[in-house]
Protein backbone atom coordinates (compact mmCIF):
# COMPACT_ATOMS: atom_id res chain seq x y z
CA UNK A 1 0.00 0.00 0.00
CA UNK A 2 1.33 3.44 -0.87
CA UNK A 3 1.91 5.97 1.85
CA UNK A 4 -0.81 8.67 1.85
CA UNK A 5 -0.08 12.34 2.51
CA UNK A 6 -3.74 12.65 3.45
CA UNK A 7 -5.76 9.95 5.16
CA UNK A 8 -6.49 6.96 2.97
CA UNK A 9 -10.23 7.53 3.48
CA UNK A 10 -9.95 11.05 2.03
CA UNK A 11 -7.72 9.73 -0.75
CA UNK A 12 -10.56 7.36 -1.69
CA UNK A 13 -12.83 10.36 -2.36
CA UNK A 14 -10.27 11.74 -4.80
CA UNK A 15 -10.13 8.36 -6.55
CA UNK A 16 -13.95 8.18 -6.77
CA UNK A 17 -14.12 11.70 -8.23
CA UNK A 18 -11.61 10.67 -10.91
CA UNK A 19 -13.25 7.32 -11.60
CA UNK A 20 -16.58 9.00 -12.39
CA UNK A 21 -15.05 12.11 -13.98
CA UNK A 22 -16.86 14.43 -11.60
CA UNK A 23 -16.86 18.17 -12.06
CA UNK A 24 -15.43 19.52 -8.82
CA UNK A 25 -14.89 22.82 -7.06
CA UNK A 26 -11.73 22.76 -4.97
CA UNK A 27 -11.06 25.16 -2.12
CA UNK A 28 -7.39 25.28 -1.26
CA UNK A 29 -5.92 26.08 2.14
CA UNK A 30 -4.86 29.50 0.83
CA UNK A 31 -8.57 30.11 -0.09
CA UNK A 32 -8.04 29.88 -3.86
CA UNK A 33 -10.88 28.22 -5.79
CA UNK A 34 -10.26 25.90 -8.74
CA UNK A 35 -13.00 24.23 -10.78
CA UNK A 36 -12.68 21.44 -13.28
CA UNK A 37 -13.10 17.77 -14.11
CA UNK A 38 -11.26 15.30 -11.86
CA UNK A 39 -8.96 13.29 -14.13
CA UNK A 40 -6.47 11.28 -12.08
CA UNK A 41 -4.45 11.00 -8.88
CA UNK A 42 -0.69 10.97 -9.29
CA UNK A 43 1.82 9.81 -6.66
CA UNK A 44 5.46 10.71 -7.28
CA UNK A 45 8.46 8.63 -6.27
CA UNK A 46 8.88 11.12 -3.40
CA UNK A 47 5.40 10.08 -2.15
CA UNK A 48 3.82 13.43 -3.04
CA UNK A 49 0.20 13.10 -4.18
CA UNK A 50 -1.49 15.29 -6.75
CA UNK A 51 -5.07 15.53 -8.00
CA UNK A 52 -5.08 16.25 -11.73
CA UNK A 53 -8.03 18.29 -12.91
CA UNK A 54 -8.96 19.60 -16.34
CA UNK A 55 -10.08 23.21 -16.03
CA UNK A 56 -11.24 23.34 -19.65
CA UNK A 57 -8.15 25.09 -20.93
CA UNK A 58 -5.37 23.29 -19.03
CA UNK A 59 -4.69 20.30 -16.80
CA UNK A 60 -3.53 21.30 -13.34
CA UNK A 61 -1.83 19.25 -10.66
CA UNK A 62 -3.03 20.16 -7.18
CA UNK A 63 -1.01 18.71 -4.31
CA UNK A 64 -3.40 16.82 -2.02
CA UNK A 65 -2.15 18.42 1.19
CA UNK A 66 -3.17 21.84 -0.24
CA UNK A 67 -6.83 20.82 -0.36
CA UNK A 68 -9.24 22.27 2.19
CA UNK A 69 -12.54 21.22 0.61
CA UNK A 70 -13.83 19.45 -2.49
CA UNK A 71 -17.39 20.04 -3.65
CA UNK A 72 -18.85 17.84 -6.37
CA UNK A 73 -20.80 19.82 -8.98
CA UNK A 74 -21.92 16.78 -11.00
CA UNK A 75 -25.63 15.98 -10.36
CA UNK A 76 -26.49 12.68 -8.63
CA UNK A 77 -22.89 12.06 -7.54
CA UNK A 78 -21.97 9.46 -4.93
CA UNK A 79 -21.04 12.29 -2.51
CA UNK A 80 -21.40 16.09 -2.46
CA UNK A 81 -18.61 17.51 -0.32
CA UNK A 82 -15.48 16.44 1.52
CA UNK A 83 -13.50 18.50 4.01
CA UNK A 84 -9.80 17.80 4.16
Amino acid sequence: MSQCTISCELHDYLEIACLYGYQVKLTLKDHRIIEGKAIDVLTTTEKREYLIIDTGYEQRQIESHQLSKMQVLTPNAKFKEVAF
